[in-house]
């Protein structure tokens, strides 16, 4: 009979571990800096059985943790199943993967080499550029469909992001020709959504050469893209019809970015006599701004009807705090940072922005319904993971938390269907 040893953690072990001495290399993601991405590290193995290893090792890791073995382990990736400090080291357990990171390593594998194909084919001048976007978007479609797999089958949240980081690794020599992609896998403004990438997508326009030029197509093409630009003329609609029938309206704009809004709708704005303070934590985006609207009859070095300012908007759940910064306010609105806050401090923050508003006023909000597009593209093809996964009966329950009547929401949607818009009267 075989002696099943409990493990560290008091857990009977379900194979038989026997002695297994051997230095080993191995990959980790890190998770205590965004630059560092991937770390190669060394251990020793200390014993192995049929679905396990028992390895020793300098760098703390946590149950979780997704390693990859670069070599003599045959299994080449398992998950951390428990960690403990021995003196200067820790004692690891490890559940070899016999399937799913195998399947997923051989899948990128041959995604690499299908846009290396494709790559070669785009120096020929006589190469048909449909029947190259075509081809990009299957292998990155056919691809997407082996992630989604993945999560379906790992299920372990921190796993599939182990997984992502090294997706990111192995395909970034190909993909980083796309400046796109690079752009949102990178993210130069030290945040996700920052008002340069938004300006790229709403442009629609590629910048790169090459294979990276059906790369930034496939992005631009992709579920979100459209939506985000369809949101920006939609909310353009929503903000003309209130300005045209109010007299002076104060609007509160919160995480207004580049104000492309503003800017388009300079003249109904002048008319109105509307005064719209705008609020960013981004010095760059307040800038940009400014110059872009110095060229409308608004601009604010000639009028005061735009007032620019830099703030953080996290602070705006406190009712006597944007009472004294802000007043009230007939119009407050924001579209795309909503999406980027946890549900329960957003409904705390709806309830103070709601209580910001004059009677009749209006709180302008838009979300995207995750039931409606496929999150794999911003998830491995770019890491753009900030905004979260919501649904339609979440939001719901947002305004509910929120104390915001069922009766004072207008819900629609712009022409895809993805970003769906919620307009609150008082």
């Amino acid at each position: 009979m075989q002696n099943l040893s409990p493990n560290p953690n008091g857990v009977t072990r379900q194979f038989e571990r026997r002695p297994y001495s051997k230095i080993i290399d191995f990959s980790v993601s890190s998770r205590e800096s965004r630059e560092q991405k991937w770390l190669n590290l060394k251990g020793k193995a200390i014993d192995i059985s049929e679905k396990g290893i028992g390895i020793q090792t300098d760098y703390p890791l946590a149950p979780g943790h997704m390693l990859w073995f670069n070599d003599g382990i045959e299994d080449k990736a398992g998950f951390v199943r428990w960690c403990i400090q021995l003196d200067n080291d820790y004692r690891v357990g490890i559940k070899l993967d016999e399937k799913h990171v195998k399947h997923l390593d051989d899948v990128t594998e041959l995604f690499n080499k299908r846009l290396e194909e494709i790559e070669k084919r785009c120096s020929n001048p006589e190469a048909n550029p449909d029947k190259l976007l075509h081809d990009v978007t299957m292998a990155i479609s056919d691809v997407l469909d082996a992630c989604a797999e993945f999560e379906r089958e790992v299920k372990d949240k921190d796993i599939i992001r182990d997984a992502r980081i090294r997706f990111h690794g192995k395909t970034n020599t190909i993909l980083s020709k796309s400046y796109c992609i690079n752009r949102t896998r990178t993210w130069p403004q030290g945040y996700q959504g920052d008002y340069k990438t938004l300006e790229h997508v709403y442009k629609n326009t590629p910048l790169s050469e090459g294979i990276g030029y059906y790369l930034d197509l496939c992005l631009l093409n992709s579920d979100l893209a459209p939506a985000v630009r369809n949101r920006i003329k939609k909310l353009e609609d929503i903000l003309r019809d209130e300005l045209l029938n109010r007299e002076k309206p104060s609007v509160l704009n919160i995480a207004c970015g580049s104000c492309r809004e503003v800017f388009e709708l300079a003249t109904v704005i002048e008319k109105s006599g509307a005064k719209i303070t705008c609020i960013d934590l981004d010095n760059d985006a307040l800038s940009f701004a400014a110059n872009r609207l110095s060229y409308t009859s608004i601009s604010p070095l000639s009028s005061n009807q735009v007032n620019l300012r830099k703030y953080n908007a996290i602070r705006m759940f406190d009712h006597d705090l944007n009472m004294s910064e802000f007043g009230r306010q007939d119009i407050i609105y924001s579209v795309g940072f909503f999406d980027y806050l946890q549900s329960d401090f957003l409904a705390k923050f709806f309830k103070a922005l709601y209580n910001m508003l004059n009677p009749g006023g209006i709180l302008i909000t838009s979300f995207k319904d995750a039931s409606r597009y496929r999150h794999q593209d911003y998830h491995w093809i770019v890491d753009w993971d900030g905004f979260l996964q919501r649904y339609e009966e979440d939001f719901m329950g947002i305004f509910s938390e929120a104390k915001i009547p069922f009766s004072a929401i207008r819900e629609m949607r712009e022409d895809t269907g993805i970003i769906v818009f919620y307009v609150i009267t008082k």
